[in-house]
This record gives C-alpha cells, structure tokens and sequence, in this order.
C-alpha cells in the first residue's frame, strides 16, 4: 500500500510504500507525518487541488501543535 507523507515543516509531499518512519529529503531530519488522504485520491487531482490541499493541511497542523509528531 502506498502512503503520503507530508513534511510538517515545508509541506514537501512524499510516498513511500513501505516505510513507518520517514524523513524529509528538503529538511534534514524532519519526521514527516502521515497524510489521511488515499495514494488513489491524491493522484487524481490536478496539480493546483494538491497543492490547495497541502496548503490547508499545513495551516491545521500549524495552529495545532499537539497534531505535529
């Protein structure tokens, strides 16, 4: 199963498909977060509604820290 993985503190997108613990290539060592949209969903989107959503996923877990890992 492919996962998404979103980095807490650039918004940098990535997926993996086997790993638990990934960190951001951009910002060394930065647990990224896991993301609770589906691999499927998110490759369907075009490329303005991915950012759009990572935009509002950053802007959630920004004004709650407790939802940062």
């Amino acid at each position: 199963m492919i996962r998404l993985f979103i980095c807490p503190k650039c918004g940098w997108v990535r997926t993996v498909s086997r790993k638990s613990n990934v960190e951001c290539f951009k910002c060394e060592d930065v647990r990224m977060i896991p993301s609770k949209l589906e691999y499927a969903k998110f490759v369907e989107m075009s490329e303005q509604e991915r950012r759009d959503y990572v935009d509002s996923w950053m802007y959630i877990h920004k004004n709650n820290k407790d939802a940062v890992v």
